[in-house]
């Protein structure tokens, strides 16, 4: 016999600061209801700037759950958390997990919900760059083939998992980043401007690893210095460490403004203010967009294809990076408002979520 469950203990997975950025809204509106909800941090981030900093600007309570599981191979990490969420599934015995992204956190929590036969919610389904060399890919795909339901940031994403064969249970619902986006504006436009920043600058962000190799780091830091503004980069502790490894970094804080990792607040302060965007992000190429900023893009594909049909993202390879960037500039781009669904998006998952039976 099947019923309808009335109130639903929610567990949900992140571990990278993308996860919690795409989980807040969502976060804030089950908080709103009698639902129980069990925030777990895999750890994934450590760094202050890269994690706890946004548990402490968006004023919300610490995970209830810290796996402190913290950097490792792809095999070591993701067999880490595996681990560590089985157990905190078992002891919570949550009616549905939800695993918000692409991450190692990601495809640990629904491979540990799946093999329990516990429900998998997978935020931001449908992704797909086509390109299995990126470890994403793989995590995409996987935690989409083993989730119980899946919400859609996009139609084309929708079209994705129709390919593969996934079409029960899926939903577009819109993209959470999109409505966080505008949840935070009044905030994000009170920060004072930096002083260390100049009036008129472009924002880049590269850490990627395929990025982050010797084959392509420095050409990447030469064409950022070579362009017509000066390039603000926060800098991400692989692309730190690489820089340092190669000997490059003295020179490439001459030709760049290198800043230390921004909370989220602040990042989409300088992403607001910018003239034009250069980054091998996922999330920061749909910032760009509704934003809209021109972006180039430092990768062969992209998972958000819909930026580069909308004429408003660019693929670039590590030597083309001042030749797009002109193609971008040059050009008038007309934005589309609608491109990312609502501004209600948690709302609608929760509705879904609502309905599951047991």
């Amino acid at each position: 016999m099947k019923w309808r469950v009335i109130y639903l203990k929610i567990l949900s997975v992140v571990g990278a600061r993308p996860n919690f950025v795409k989980m807040f809204p969502l976060t804030e509106t089950i908080r709103k209801t009698k639902h129980d909800h069990i925030l777990v941090h895999t750890g994934q981030h450590y760094d202050i700037n890269m994690s706890d900093v946004f548990f402490k600007e968006m004023g919300v309570e610490p995970a209830d759950y810290n796996l402190g599981v913290g950097s490792g191979l792809h095999g070591y990490q993701t067999g880490e958390m595996l681990k560590e969420i089985e157990q905190v599934i078992i002891e919570n015995e949550p009616d549905v997990v939800i695993v918000p992204g692409d991450t190692n956190s990601t495809i640990s929590g629904a491979l540990a919900a799946s093999k329990l036969h516990v429900k998998v919610a997978h935020l931001e389904a449908g992704l797909r760059s086509f390109n299995k060399m990126m470890p994403e890919e793989i995590n995409r795909i996987l935690t989409d083939h083993c989730s119980d339901l899946l919400f859609c940031p996009t139609q084309v994403a929708v079209r994705n998992l129709k390919n593969e064969g996934i079409t029960n249970n899926v939903h577009k619902t819109g993209d959470t980043m999109y409505e966080i986006a505008f949840m935070i504006e009044d905030k994000v436009n009170a920060l004072p401007r930096r002083e260390d920043i100049p009036d008129e600058y472009i924002l880049s962000t590269i850490h990627r690893a395929e990025n982050t190799i010797d084959e392509k780091l420095p050409k990447i830091m030469d064409e950022l210095g070579q362009l017509h503004l000066p390039v603000v980069l926060p800098l991400h502790p692989r692309t730190k460490n690489m820089l340092k490894a190669l000997n490059i970094l003295e020179k490439a804080e001459e030709k760049v403004i290198i800043i230390e990792p921004v909370g989220f607040f602040e990042f989409s302060k300088l992403l607001k203010e910018s003239q034009a965007i250069i980054t091998d992000s996922g999330g920061v190429q749909k910032e760009a967009y509704w934003h809209k900023k021109p972006c180039v893009t430092v990768r062969e594909q992209t998972e958000w294809l819909e930026t580069i049909e909308a004429g408003g993202n660019i693929l670039a390879n590590p030597g083309e990076i001042k030749e797009k960037l002109a193609i971008m500039l040059s050009k008038e781009i007309s934005f589309n408002e609608d491109l990312y669904g609502y501004k209600d998006t948690s709302s609608r998952i929760l509705k879904i979520l609502e309905t599951l039976e047991k």
